[in-house]
């Protein structure tokens, strides 16, 4: 070859590592570990931020050096969301929207599901993978011994096509069967009376 190199010889490339790859939206994850079960009221006197990421490489940093959902005391919460938007019914960007509730089986190894459950959730909404992505505020992993559950939060209720896309495409990322049922519910009726039916199954 005309450079004095043998043909098949590559130059050798020393890997960039610090060179980091930006998400589309800046996250937060927060924490809640009250003592004792909250009233409405006090839902959000324990609530904490833990960190804000916006790349690749940041958030499994953060993943890497916290406890998976298996491991935390029963009673606590880990929220994901989008940074600006607390993980409160009463949030502006909360207020008119509402929740897909995935409840993890509670059969086999139920803990290593959760744990799959809650980083697969977390992947699909750092990478962008809804198809509405713009309606996904964030997710919540709740801890607790009546059975552990996955949240989706979403800000407009009322949008039906996208919450049932939504709710869709989240139990394909768990890979959760056709025959089981999840249900959407909106927080505007849960404040108003404390609790609300399911507006939208799929």
């Amino acid at each position: 070859m005309a450079d004095g190199r043998e043909e098949g010889e590559i130059d050798s490339v020393e890997p960039d590592f610090s060179k980091k790859h930006p998400l589309e939206n800046r996250w937060t994850l927060w924490f809640d570990n009250p003592n004792q079960k909250q009233t409405q009221k006090q839902y959000g006197q324990s609530l904490r931020s833990v960190y804000t990421f916006d790349t690749v490489e940041d958030f499994w940093c953060l993943y890497n050096n916290i406890r998976t959902p298996s491991q935390v005391n029963v009673g606590a919460t880990y929220y994901l969301f989008k940074e600006g938007i607390e993980p409160k019914w009463e949030d502006a960007k909360n207020l008119k929207g509402g929740s897909w509730t995935a409840p993890v089986p509670n059969k086999g190894d139920s803990k290593k599901t959760l744990d799959a459950w809650w980083l697969n959730t977390v992947l699909a909404c750092i990478g962008e993978q809804f198809t509405d992505g713009d309606e996904v505020n964030g997710i919540a992993v709740v801890i607790r011994a009546r059975g552990d559950r996955i949240e989706l939060w979403s800000r407009t209720a009322s949008n039906e096509a996208a919450q049932t896309m939504i709710g869709k495409q989240l139990k394909q990322y768990l890979d959760i069967p056709e025959s089981v049922k999840i249900g959407f519910s909106v927080f505007e009726e849960k404040i108003n009376s404390g609790k609300a039916k399911d507006r939208y199954m799929v």
